[in-house]
């Protein structure tokens, strides 16, 4: 018995600290923590502020609440990478592309945003006269608003988007709430850890 207890709860535990970083269920954002974000992500003094921007994010924020979402990413690149005077990176948009979602990983994950389901087109089929010929589809899961807002002030701080304005033509981005998902993440982690008790517990058996 305090074998198996000891196998099991820390387990557990590792699976509780899991959920804790895993989240999904927080509190909206206040007022000053919008402002907050919003300054960090604006531009230096005496550069070109990016209103557009600024305002799509009011946007999708003033719909926060508190909860996990997932983004939907639709790209088309560029015929050759445009990054700014001064750059020497090449003008290959896939590997400015490729440089970018390297650039990204740790930022993503230190909040629990994950990358669901990356998919290239693979043809054609119903679309309207002005659809856009759209190169990859991505969707990413962010533990909440807040969270997407903290990864774009890390990026922004570390000019990471350089590199995904260089390889991207085109890009519509926007937040979607899963009605029906397969992607079973917390039942997945516990399932292995699941497996991995059971796993120690039969070596144990065998070795006794």
């Amino acid at each position: 018995m305090n074998s198996t207890l000891g196998i099991f709860i820390p387990l557990l535990a590792i699976y509780g600290l899991f959920l804790i970083w895993y989240g999904g269920r927080g509190k909206p954002l206040e007022a000053r923590e919008i402002e907050e974000l919003l300054t960090a992500l604006d531009a230096p003094a005496g550069e070109p502020k990016d209103q557009a921007a600024l305002e799509d994010i009011r946007k999708l924020i003033a719909s926060d609440d508190g909860g996990e979402f997932v983004m939907q990413n639709l790209v088309r690149y560029r015929a050759k990478a445009l990054y700014p005077a001064g750059h020497s990176y090449g003008d290959d948009p896939r590997a400015a592309d490729r440089r970018y979602a390297k650039a990204i990983a740790w930022p993503l994950l230190r909040h629990a945003n994950i990358l669901l389901f990356v998919a290239r087109r693979s043809g054609s089929f119903v679309e309207p006269s002005d659809a856009v010929a759209w190169h990859y589809v991505a969707m990413v899961r962010y533990r909440s608003r807040r969270d997407f807002l903290r990864f774009a002030v890390a990026a922004h701080r570390a000019d990471t988007f350089i590199h995904k304005w260089a390889a991207i033509e085109k890009t519509h981005i926007f937040p979607v709430k899963p009605l029906l998902s397969l992607f079973f993440v917390r039942a997945s982690v516990a399932a292995i850890l699941a497996l991995v008790g059971v796993s120690i517990f039969a070596l144990r058996a065998l070795w006794a």
